[in-house]
């Protein structure tokens, strides 16, 4: 028995599932879940000391790459001062400012410490600045596991084959309402009773796949929430800084009227962030009747390991060597697959997925066709020649300023010989 196997083997005792997330789980696609004691550029390493090329960059943040030497040094310095305050510290300024200098239509915001909270909290601010009730979210975005929005929400609720939560009581999802991706007549019809607050949305979608909403369905919902009087919410959390060298709102033009971000914004350390107009803002505590806490929100390593990322990411122009990065990759996959219809991809920018479908979806249903037995077999395949791939269909890739060419090339060469024998 692997380390690895010995671990999960009592980690299923004390932890239900051997996991605190259910992502980690190898459920939908073979096997048991491996463990890691070390992350290093583009790969991890194995308790069992294996090396794996890694294009889950923990579901998003290590886009400079695991343990970059600068965001560790800060965070190091940090922790020498001090792990938590449970009051302000200059850091929540410092990248409050940075943020707002760098992203658009982002004019205050507030920290919380994971992107569930972000979006949570998002949604009742929305509330209360409109004075309604109702909010839309789309099949297939996920938005943290909070109990009003784990509806038709993609990503590990789906690989579980639940359209909801056991324990969600009905009146905590009486006031969601479910419209369809890429679908703006499916939004329209929800809306003309005028009685939403928000929309909330992911603009490019990576808990279904990667699904990029089509620039004509981001355009409508702009308009459309500027008709019917409610906010216009996105959830950057996954693609923010990793499609655009700043946000998907940037990527299309757009400004929403309020943010959801994490993960990149901590530098991989537990973090998230909500804001956007200053008007809605102010209607939080303590300025507003809107409230919202959190004990260890800004928390200074957080704080600090997110301003060295994002100051390298701005420096360094990372964007531009990961967006590189992601048109090698998929110039090269194209080719692979050129002319089979069993198989597609989906790139842009740092982010990709790989579908075992003949088309390229653009909805939920649509990623519900793919051949998930399939995804399995690749998964599994790609493992044993040490690629870690995310444990789901429903998930996206990413990519790091830490991934080179002959790491894509790895990748490559995997795929086209599981193509080959698989068939």
């Amino acid at each position: 028995m692997s380390l690895s196997n010995d671990f999960y083997t009592k980690a299923k005792d004390l932890i239900p599932g051997g996991v605190d997330s259910p992502v980690r789980a190898f459920g939908a696609v073979g096997g048991d879940p491996l463990f890691f004691e070390k992350a290093k550029g583009a790969y991890l390493t194995s308790v069992d000391g294996d090396e794996y090329l890694d294009f889950v960059l923990s579901w998003g943040p290590a886009v400079l790459g695991h343990a970059h030497p600068e965001v560790v040094e800060a965070v190091k310095k940090q922790a020498d001062a001090a792990f938590s305050f449970g009051m302000s510290c200059p850091l929540e300024y410092e990248l409050a400012k940075l943020m707002s200098e760098t992203i658009k239509g982002l004019e205050m915001v507030r920290f919380v410490s994971s992107g569930t909270e972000a979006t949570m909290s998002a949604i009742r601010l929305a509330r209360g600045a409109t004075g309604k009730d109702q909010f839309i979210k789309f099949e297939g975005c996920y938005h943290g596991h909070s109990d009003g929005l784990l509806v038709k929400a993609g990503s590990g609720v789906s690989t579980f084959g639940t359209a909801s939560s056991a324990g969600v009581p009905e009146g905590y999802t009486a006031t969601t309402r479910t419209a369809i991706y890429n679908d703006l007549e499916s939004v329209e019809t929800i809306l003309r009773d005028g009685q939403t607050a928000a929309i909330i949305l992911e603009p490019v979608a990576g808990n279904m796949g990667l699904i990029p909403g089509d620039k004509d369905f981001i355009l409508g919902l702009r308009r459309l929430c500027d008709q019917y009087e409610a906010l216009l919410i996105f959830d950057e959390v996954m693609c923010a800084f990793r499609v655009h060298e700043k946000t998907a709102a940037d990527l299309y033009g757009v400004t929403p009227d309020l943010f959801c971000f994490g993960k990149v914004i901590g530098g991989g350390l537990p973090v998230g962030a909500f804001g956007g107009r200053k008007d809605i803002m102010l209607n939080l505590a303590p300025l507003g009747p809107v409230y919202q806490a959190g004990t260890l929100s800004g928390n200074p390593l957080a704080m600090a390991a997110g301003i060295k990322n994002l100051e390298v990411f701005l420096r360094d122009k990372v964007w531009e060597k990961t967006n590189q990065l992601g048109q090698y990759l998929n110039d090269r996959v194209q080719k692979i697959i050129e002319g089979r219809s069993d198989v597609c991809f989906n790139q842009l920018g740092s982010m990709f997925t790989l579908f075992f479908k003949g088309s390229l979806p653009k909805n939920m249903d649509e990623v519900g066709e793919c051949d998930f037995d399939r995804f399995g077999r690749f998964f599994q395949f790609a493992l044993k020649n040490h690629i870690l791939l995310p444990p789901s269909q429903y998930e996206a890739n990413f990519l790091s300023s830490a991934h080179t060419e002959k790491d894509l090339d790895h990748y490559l060469s995997t795929l086209e010989q599981f193509l080959k024998e698989d068939q």
